[in-house]
Parts: structure tokens; sequence; C-alpha cells
């Protein structure tokens, strides 16, 4: 549904998302199209309206220009279009504009017959005031509006405040009353309510201070005296009469309506889902029906409380017969969680049942509080809770009640005995973070600054408290800029959000979360906060705590229910960037042996299965490492077959990644280099070459601490093509000479014969073809002296390519087809695509194109079959090259087109770049 904004800042939202209108004069142009919906605006008075005096030289062409920009925005917006008659004319349903909107609000209040449905439309009215009208512009037009516009405000809150003065709500509107009358000290109507709202509090010496504080400042700013009614006031405090103090008749007809809710949150964004997905609820079982609870869950800090108030305010007309709102205090720092029987007290005070009825026994008030809500149609809100025995004896016993739960835990038998439904929360997005920041700080200074802000909001991941720290931080200095508190957050972490006060204090909210927790389930949230990776297994949970996987599971779920933790579709767990901040600095309260060991396991669980895994996907021998022993406790996964072992990668590799950091950390060489060895194939058949050099690389300097000086050798190897692969070629030689240079210290035929072999595949990166073929032709004598056939295969491939990069064909297919019987005889498929590959290159360039495209089908299938999307992107574009030569042109596009698409994928720009030209070429 559309919404426009003019109070607080021109905006659009299409539901909950904000629309792009552009920088502030152009939003400026809209805002002046809105304030006058459906009414035409001539350029002229647009022109002065928004540039006043200092109109731009070309004044015309540039808000022409801003309009044909607006026009595009609001494109995206059902019934909505700016029309030029007369001028220009925005049509729209002037409904969805929030300053249309509060003018009907007030005029339907002030007609109202009923002073409670007054007061409703009064405070939807007032609610909609976000901030000043139209910012953007500082124009005579733009101040003379909010000039306007804050009189009606004030009128709109004075009138608010009659009625609800009338209804005995004294106390809730004290606090406004006195903040307003600070910022409008002469208005003698205003004095009026302070005095009364003063008087009916208990505060009659304050009331009598504040008459005497107006009286001096009207005889000394206007030299008059207080109007005749505001004296007759001040006599009647003065005298103590006892009319001015409401009572509440306790009469069915007559009973109070309480309105506990408190103020709706002022910077609340975003959560449009979330708010509509309550309303949903409500809208499911009706009015009629049984009670409809939603369970608002999430961590602390999330915004539960100002999703609950939000949505209350907004629907609050749907309840005529009030609001009850407790505090159940379920985390508090001050206290123990709330006994219901006191909230239910609480209660039974605000339905305005006297306490001389009021029965003693706890059961009997609380009888006697579903008694008195059994038929009214009311919102309950229970704020805060810890369990759900604090939550039962509030639940009313009719059918027409609604209640409103929010809790940091999941309370699964609410859910499970009555219904509730459970909502939970997570962070903010980008755009929603952006504008909380926005709010707090204004557009100016959040514009100013992008890439602080930018930064600050990945750092605080759209944790709602955080923002909210870092925006009242700011606030508070408003002249220091943004970067310093994004320094300080990247710097210190989560302490870098520790504030005086314990509830905007976020390691504080969080800590308050672990009551309740055993001390062993504050061992494994401790622990899961220094596990590697951004997410973890319950196999590695397990392994990490050396716990049983039964044990662990219950664990988990506890931490879960306190969301403390989060477990994901797939099965895993997660825990949000700050909370795993904050479950790391328990972690330090472990002793150093407990954090080590814990890591080790868990480390070790990620090196033994991917040790596995690497096996299942390429049996043949590649300097397989001796592992290091397993860790007592670490248990790490059965992989059935190579299907499951690619799943397994896939899932882990950003974990596998963080354990080789870990290993990297503690100076584990051995269990860095394995890692680094286990990742070899999975690597190569996904081209995740950016990875693969950052696990190499540190790989290598491992390996310079480790007694078998092979391995430095395999690791130049290893690092050497991978910066060929890249395009970094010097460094690739570079690398390979290093490794060339060791093996023949070493007098090490067989290293030697591998590292010419990678001289070859380096060069040939390079187009260097003659020195490729030199070093295939070097490796394959070596090989044949070796007798290793499964290698010898590879440099009959590799001196088989070159030739026939080099044009000589028939030498290339010899060398070419003896390397494919020795694959096939092996039973090494991926050496036997990699020749097919080759032979289909030699066919097509020999004219032979019907052929090369049999080679390469078969090349492909084999690939397919292995996964090796790395090689499938070069085959396929070898495949469309005979097929386009064919005049297959609708097979050809097809398959330029998927190397395209894995190409951009593995982010190979110069050969995706060259594959459009050639799908270019096909017309």
């Amino acid at each position: 549904m559309a919404e426009f904004r003019l109070l607080g800042g021109v905006e659009a939202l299409q539901g909950d998302e904000l629309v792009d209108l552009g920088h502030s004069r152009q939003r400026g142009v809209l805002g002046v199209l809105l304030a006058e919906a459906n009414r035409p605006v001539t350029v002229e008075r647009l022109l002065d309206r928004v540039w006043g005096a200092h109109q731009p030289r070309r004044g015309r062409a540039t808000l022409y220009s801003y309009l044909s920009r607006l026009r595009t925005a609001l494109a995206a917006f059902d019934g909505v279009r700016l029309e030029r008659r007369a001028g220009y004319r925005l049509v729209l349903d002037d409904r969805t504009v929030d300053l249309h909107r509060f003018h009907d609000l007030l005029a339907r209040a002030r007609s109202a017959q009923d002073d409670e449905q007054a007061a409703v439309l009064f405070e939807h009215a007032l609610a909609l005031w976000k901030g000043e009208a139209v910012p953007e512009l500082d124009t005579p037009w733009a101040i003379e509006l909010r000039a306007t516009l804050d009189q009606l405000r004030l009128a709109a809150e004075l009138d608010h405040a009659d009625v609800a003065l009338r209804h005995g709500r004294h106390s809730e509107l004290l606090p406004d009353l006195i903040d307003r009358a600070a910022h409008h000290p002469l208005d003698e109507r205003l004095a009026s309510q302070v005095m009364t709202a003063l008087y009916r509090n208990g505060r009659q010496a304050d009331a009598l201070e504040h008459y005497q504080a107006v009286r001096e400042r009207l005889a000394e700013e206007l030299g008059t005296d207080p109007s005749s009614s505001l004296q007759q006031l001040h006599q009647r405090i003065l005298t103590a009469d006892t009319t001015l103090v409401l009572t509440y008749p306790s009469t069915a007809a007559d009973r109070p309506v309480p309105r506990q809710l408190p103020p709706a949150p002022p910077h609340f964004t975003g959560r449009a889902p979330e708010l509509a997905a309550l309303s949903k609820a409500l809208d499911t079982v009706g009015n009629a029906a049984t009670v409809a609870i939603s369970a608002v869950g999430g961590s602390g800090g999330i915004g539960k409380t100002w999703l609950a108030l939000t949505w209350a305010h907004r629907h609050a007309d749907r309840f005529p017969d009030g609001q009850l709102f407790v505090d159940l205090r379920g985390f508090s720092p001050e206290s123990d969680p709330m006994d219901p029987a006191v909230a239910v007290r609480g209660f039974l005070d605000a339905l305005g049942f006297s306490s001389d009825r009021i029965p003693a026994d706890p059961h009997a008030q609380g009888a006697l509080y579903r008694s008195l809500v059994a038929d009214r149609q009311m919102l309950i809100v229970l704020d805060n809770a810890a369990t759900n025995d604090q939550v039962g004896p509030l639940l009313p016993g009719g059918s027409t009640c609604t209640v409103l739960v929010t809790s940091r835990h999941r309370l699964p038998s609410l859910i499970a005995t009555n219904g509730a439904q459970h909502l939970h929360l997570d962070v903010l997005s980008d755009v929603e973070s952006r504008a909380l920041l926005s709010g707090r700080l204004g557009k100016r200074r959040v514009s100013a600054e992008p890439r602080a802000v930018d930064e600050l909001i990945a750092l605080c991941g759209g944790f709602p408290l955080a923002l909210g720290v870092l925006a009242a931080q700011a606030h508070t200095h408003p002249t220091a800029p943004l970067n310093e508190y994004s320094t300080e957050l990247r710097e210190l972490g989560v302490d870098a959000l520790v504030d005086d006060d314990p509830t905007a204090n976020l390691p504080t909210v969080l800590s308050w979360s672990l009551r309740g927790l055993t001390a062993e389930q504050r061992q494994v949230f401790a622990l899961s906060g220094i596990a590697p990776g951004p997410d973890i297994a319950l196999p590695a949970v397990a392994s990490l705590t050396g716990l049983p996987d039964a044990e662990v599971r219950k664990m988990l779920r506890r931490l879960e229910d306190a969301s403390l933790i989060e477990r994901t579709s797939d099965g895993r767990y997660h825990m949000h960037d700050l909370i795993r901040a904050y479950a790391s600095t328990i972690a330090s309260d472990l002793t150093e042996v407990e954090r080590e060991t814990a890591l080790r396991r868990v480390v070790d669980f990620y090196l033994h299965t991917a040790f596995r895994a690497r096996h299942l996907l390429n049996p043949r021998p590649d300097q397989s490492p001796q592992l290091t022993p397993l860790a007592p406790g670490a248990r790490p996964c059965p992989l059935p077959g190579a299907a499951a072992a690619t799943a397994w990668f896939d899932v882990e590799h950003s974990c596998l990644l963080a354990a080789q950091d870990t290993a990297a950390m503690r100076r584990w060489d051995d269990i860095v280099w394995q890692l680094a060895w286990t990742l070899i194939t999975f690597h190569d058949r996904r081209g995740l070459l950016h990875d693969a050099q950052a696990v190499w690389r540190t790989a290598v300097d491992a390996a310079e601490h480790l007694p078998e000086p092979a391995n430095q050798v395999f690791g130049h190897r290893r690092l050497g093509l991978i910066y060929a692969l890249l395009g970094r070629h010097e460094h690739a030689i570079e690398c390979l000479n290093q490794a060339l240079s060791l093996a023949e210290q070493l007098h090490d035929t067989t290293l030697q014969a591998h590292t010419h072999f990678d001289f070859g595949r380096a060069y040939g990166q390079r187009g260097d073809d003659r020195q490729a073929l030199r070093h295939a032709r070097h490796a394959l004598e070596l090989c044949r002296v070796l007798g290793e056939q499964a290698w010898e295969a590879d440099a009959l491939n590799g001196v088989g390519w070159h030739a026939a990069r080099l044009g000589d064909y028939d030498t290339a297919r010899e060398h070419c087809q003896a390397a494919l019987n020795l694959h096939r005889k092996h039973s090494n498929p991926a050496g036997e695509a990699a020749t097919l590959d080759s032979l289909g290159y030699i066919e097509h360039h020999s004219g032979h194109d019907a052929q090369a495209v049999d080679l390469y089908r078969q090349a492909v299938d084999l690939l397919r079959d292995h996964g090796n999307i790395y090689e499938i992107a070069n085959t396929l574009d070898g495949l469309a090259r005979p097929q386009a030569a064919l005049g297959e042109h609708g097979l050809a596009r097809s398959a330029w087109l998927e190397a395209l698409q894995l190409y951009q994928q593995q982010e190979r720009h110069v050969d995706a770049a060259r594959v459009q030209r050639q799908l270019e070429s096909l017309g």
C-alpha cells in the first residue's frame, strides 16, 4: 500500500520499502505537490515555494528535470499520477498522505459523539508526526507551513488532553503536559491542564507553584493577569476542592476504560511484515473467537517491545474497552521476574475495582480479573515475560480479548496449550537501519558521511539496540564525525556499546538472557562464540563441546528458546555477530586450557571429515599427508559417498577456511597445511581461485615450520598454479622456480616431474606455448623414467595440448590418444575429461567439427558427473565453436550462455568478456 509522508521529512513508501525520491530539493518539489494534493500548482508557484528568492538561473529547466524524475519514481504506485494541467497536479488518494490524514482525523475527533472514540482519533492523528514538516525546504512558504501546522498540532494536543483528563488519565498525561508547558509557558489553557493533572496526582503544592509561575510570567512579558477561569481553578485547588478529583463508578455501564499503553516509540522504523503478521493473527480469529495470542520472540535489544507498542497504538481503536500493559520484568537488571499475582492486582486497580472489594486470596483475585475482562474487547500486552507460568494467570477467560506477549524465550507450551502464534523478530534490513539512523541523527548528517554510515550499519548487523546506542552517543555529540563511532565499534566490538543506562547497554542486556541457564548451557553458549566460521552444525558443536549429540541438541534448543542462537532452515546454528562477540567475552572466563582443547576438537572435526571427503572426490594419491591424531572427544562426520562429500564441502566451506585461520593463529602448522590439502579438489572443481590462493599462502607459511621440505615444494607448486589461473604470471613463475629449486636440492625426481608439469600449465596460461611444451616434454620424460603412468597420462595430454596450440595437430592427436588410453586404463575420469577436451580442440582445428562436438560432449558429461563446474565452463566454451562452425547456432548459443554464466559466477571476467563477444558475433 502506498504511503506518503510530509511530517518529519518527505518520504514515499510502497509497503515497507522506501522509494528513492532523489536529493532533498527534489523531495521538496514533491512536498509542495503533496501539500496541495489533487489541486493544480502553477510553475511560478512551484518555483517560489521550492527556491523562494534564490531561484537558479535555469530554474524552469531544473524544475522540469526534477518533475520528470519524480514522475518516474511515482510510477511504482498504483493510482498515483502527476498531471500537467494549469500547472502540475499530483493525483492520488489523499488518505495516503500523512498531512491530509492528520486533518481528517482531527475533524473526526472533534465531531465524535463519544470521548473514548475522540481520544483514539486524536492519538492516531498525533502519532503521524515524526518531526517538522517538509524539512527539505527553508523557503518562506515552508516556514509559514511549519508554523501553521505547529499551531494545529498544539491545538490537537490540547484537545486530546482535555478528553483524556475527563477520563482520569492524569498520571499518564502529566510528563507530556509539563514538557509542553515548558515550550509554551504563556498558554493558559495548557497551564490549566498541568495544574489539574498535578492536583489529581496528589501534588497540590506543585499545582499552586505552577500557577504562580504562569501569573508572574504573564505580568512580566504581557503585563496582564491570568484569565478568570485560570484564577477560579487556582482558588479551587487552593481550597482542596474535592470535585476536581475523579472517582470511578463501579457499575458495568460506566466502568473505566484503562489506557495503560506506554507512549509509542518515537523512532520506530520498518518491521512492516511483522506488523502485518500481528494484524493477520487478529484478523484470522476475529473478536468472537478464542483468545488470539501473538508471542513476539527475539534476543534482548532486538526491538520486541517497540514492535508491540507500535502495533498496539496503531490498532488501539479496535479495542474500545481499553488496553492493559505490564512489564513482567522477566529479564530485569533490578529485580526478579514479577509474580503474576502482582500483575493481576495492578490490572484490577486499572479496571476500577475498589481495593476494599478485592479478595485477599490470589486465586480469587485471578478469577475476579478474568471475570472483569471476560466480555470486553481489550488488548492485554504482557511485555518481557520470562516463563509460561508467568503468562498463564494473566490470560483472560473470555473470547473477546487479544493478548500480545513479548519474551526472549519462545514459550513453547503457550503456543501448544493456548494456540499462541509465534512471531520471531529478526534484525533490521540495511534500508531500515539507515532509516533509523536518519530518524535519530537527521538525514543531512547521515548523508554527509555515507562510508561511515555504511560501516556502522554493517558492524551493527541490523541490531536495533546497537544502532540505538550508537545513535544516542552521536546525537549527544552533534559535531563529532560519525567515522569515530564506526572506528570505535570496529576496534572495540561489543564493548563500544556500553552505556550508563543498563537498559541501553548491549552487553548488560544480553547478560540478562543468561539467567536461568545451567553452567553447562552457558559454557556451550560461550564456546559457540569462539567456534570458527559464521555458523555451525550440530556434529561440529558436539566435537567443540566434547558432549554426546543428544545432549548437545537439548542444550542448543535451550539456547534457541532463549533467543541466543538461531536454527536456520537447513538445520545449522547461527549467532548474530554482536551476540557472538558477547559470547566470546563469556568464553574469556573459561581457562585457557578449556578454550584451546575445545578449539582443537572442533578443528580436528573439520580436518578429519574434510580428509575423508577429499578421498571420496579424488581417490588418486597426490602427496597425501599423514594426519595428526584425532583429539579426544572429536567425532568426524561419516560421509557415504562422493555426492555427500561435495554437499558437505559446499555447506562447510566457510567454516573450513575459518578453521585454517584458527589453526594458523595458534601455530598448529601441520593442521594448517593438511586443511589446505583437503580443499584442493573442491576448490579446483568449484573454481574458487581466490579462496584457494588465501588458503595456500597460509599453508606455504606454515610449511616453512614443518620438518618435511616436500611440503614446501608442494605448497609453492599449488600457489604458482593458482597465480597462473588468476593471471598473475610473474608471481606464478616465481613460485614454481622456488618449487623446482627445492626439488632439485632434494634430488627428488618425482617432485621435479610434477613441477615441470605445473610449469607447462603456467606458461600455457601465460600464452607462451613453446615454453609450456618444453616443460611438458620434460615432465613426460621424467614420469616415464619413474614409471608413474597416472602422471605420464597427464604429461602426455600436456604435450598434446600445447602441440595443438602451436598447430602441430598430428603430434597432438598422437599424444592425446595415448593419454586417453592410460586414463581409461587407470579409471581416472578427471584426466579422461581433460584429454577429451584436448582432442575436441584438435579435431575442431583440423576441420573435423562433427567429431569435435562428439568429443566435447563426452568431456562435458564426465565433468557434470563429478561437479567440476570450473572445467565445465571451459569445455562448453570449446564445444560452442564447432557447433557454430556447423551452423548449429541455437546449440552454440546455449553452450556459450551457460559458459558465460559460469565464468561470471567464478569472476573470470576476461573469459566472460570473450564469450560475450562470441555470442554477439552469432547475431
